[in-house]
């Protein structure tokens, strides 16, 4: 990825300092006999300028740590800084504004305007922030992620991979601190999702980006430099650069 200044390079490799750490974290949901803990007092951090993926049975608060991580949703107790930044009491404008300038989010769902190009897909949510971008600005993005000869294309001109990358492109234009993923191969054929995880390897290895992904995959899990394994909304474990079949074999003993 060529993309460079702004937020994404304030966090370049070598720094030591976590992109989001979770402290304590509790989150639930209902009230009562249908009262849900989704996470248990989870602390954990995420080092900046590295790639960490998050995995656990279903249920075992997965998407929650996610949401909660990028300030998606509220936590009902601990603390949770995102970008060095305590947001755990901010009030939803502060939210709001830090999800534009310092978060992006890829999901598995690609989410594109259908009628738009590639281009305006890429450059919407600056335009939504009120913020100016160069189509210079745009065309590069879209090169970094091997699209500059599909610009002009709609989202049903291109393949699945295609429009995933489209919507990473999008993620990046507004260089963000961390990038969010959820599932962003899970609904890619075993190529294009290869040529996806590549491009976010070389992310993190060109421009420092911080990735925080959640997955179900082994193989995409073990792109990463580390995996998160949750268990009923607690931290169980930790492998670094573990191999897909480390991976696979720690999640069977989980779902056990």
């Amino acid at each position: 990825m060529t993309v460079t200044g702004g937020i994404g390079r304030s966090w370049a490799a070598g720094t030591s300092r976590a992109a989001v750490e979770l402290r304590e974290v509790t989150r639930e949901y209902g009230a009562g006999d249908g009262r849900v803990l989704a996470l248990r007092g989870v602390s954990v951090g995420f080092p900046a300028a590295s790639w960490t993926a998050v995995m656990g049975p279903s249920g075992s608060g997965k998407s929650t740590l996610l949401h909660c991580a990028a300030g998606l949703e509220k936590v009902n107790g601990g603390q949770v800084l995102l970008a060095g930044q305590d947001i755990t009491r901010a009030p939803d404008s502060v939210l709001t504004a830090m999800r534009r300038r310092t978060v992006g989010f890829v999901f598995q769902s690609f989410n594109l305007i259908g009628s738009l190009t590639a281009e305006q897909n890429v450059a919407l949510p600056l335009k939504l922030a009120g913020v100016k971008v160069s189509g210079e600005e745009v065309r590069a993005v879209l090169a970094g992620v091997g699209l500059e000869d599909r610009l002009r294309h709609r989202p049903r001109e291109l393949s699945g991979g295609q429009q995933q990358r489209v919507a990473i492109a999008r993620a990046m234009i507004t260089r963000p601190a961390v990038l969010f993923a959820d599932e962003p191969t899970g609904a890619l054929d075993s190529t294009s999702a290869r040529t996806v995880l590549r491009l976010l390897r070389g992310m993190v290895g060109s421009v420092g980006q911080s990735i925080i992904m959640v997955t179900h995959d082994p193989v995409a899990a073990a792109h990463a430099d580390a995996v998160v394994f949750l268990s009923d909304g607690r931290i169980v474990d930790r492998l670094t650069r573990p191999s897909a079949r480390e991976v696979a074999e720690r999640l069977a003993r989980l779902e056990g």
